[in-house]
């Protein structure tokens, strides 16, 4: 992608990007990286979706997990017609621990176990931030066992509102259950923490050793997604997670583990909008496109 002019200021070109203090490791196959597209925000039908990634480039999609017989046929010849991969996100929404941990269990059990193609991975939104421990433990508990039994790597993400919703919070879920395996939504601990994590780097590193899934949104000190990561204005935030993700590619590429990344910067309002109008300042679509094409770039030899 060429650099380009956006209104006052220019967008900055993938190229630069990625050559801009180089990723000190890449993987040198490229089936080792996959990068999922997200049809959060999307119009059409599952079958549209699938046609759009697939003509993009992504190598799959991330989607909640359908929960009716007839959206998973749906979901499963789309997959089938396009050639594409799938992982799939499983969560409870209930304010009761007990009920929103049989919720999730029961999403979990499924996704596992009943569709007609076997997902590459699944992520979670687990438990809440205002669980105890051992309440949000459990849901640990039930993917480690899961995990074990099917050979699905199962993640749980760094996400507000969810277990993980906090640096400090997630250290101590992580020195207390080895088998605790992470999606990375860094996006969302700059929001909490209100900065680019400075101060709490060996917190962050130790994070990093359990990555096994990125979601590739930009966060900064006071939002969980930039306006627009093109755009100079955004550059410390950008380098912040350039070098967070360096470090999860190289541990990937020292195990020679595959790597799973979702684009998911989101529609509006996670878009930020004009006032009264409720126009999108960027185009959700292109940034998620920009930034498949910047981890290709950037991490692919």
């Amino acid at each position: 992608m060429s650099t380009s002019l956006a209104g006052a200021g220019a967008l900055v070109g993938i190229d630069a990007v990625a050559r801009e203090n180089a990723a000190p490791f890449q993987f040198a196959n490229k089936l080792s990286l996959k990068v999922f597209g997200t049809n959060w925000g999307f119009k059409g039908t599952t079958e549209e979706f699938c046609a759009a990634i697939k003509k993009e480039g992504y190598d799959g999609t991330e989607m909640w997990w359908p929960g009716s017989k007839e959206r998973q046929a749906e979901l499963l010849t789309a997959l089938n017609k396009y050639d594409l991969e799938i992982g799939f996100l499983c969560g409870s929404q209930d304010d009761n621990p007990v009920k929103s941990l049989e919720a999730f269990k029961n999403q979990i059990n499924a996704a596992s176990s009943q569709f007609g193609k076997k997902p590459l991975y699944i992520n979670c939104h687990s438990g809440r931030d205002f669980f105890t421990y051992e309440q949000n433990k459990a849901f640990i508990d039930h993917t480690t066992a899961v995990s074990k039994q099917t050979s699905i790597p199962i993640y749980h993400e760094t996400h507000r509102g969810r277990m993980l919703f906090a640096a400090h919070i997630t250290r101590n879920f992580i020195e207390k259950n080895p088998d605790l395996k992470l999606t990375l939504d860094i996006s969302h601990w700059c929001n909490v923490h209100e900065s680019l994590l400075a101060n709490q780097e060996e917190t962050v590193q130790l994070a990093l050793t359990r990555v096994g899934h990125i979601h590739t949104r930009i966060g900064h000190e006071e939002g969980p997604q930039v306006n627009d990561p093109r755009a100079p204005e955004w550059a410390a935030a950008v380098k912040a997670h350039l070098a967070w993700w360096d470090k999860v590619v190289e541990y990937k590429v020292k195990s020679g583990e595959v790597l799973t990344v979702l684009t998911e910067f989101g529609p509006p309002h996670y878009l930020p909008t004009v006032p009264y109008t409720n126009q999108p300042l960027a185009d959700q679509w292109a940034i998620n496109v920009y930034m498949m094409k910047l981890f290709r770039e950037r991490y692919l030899a």
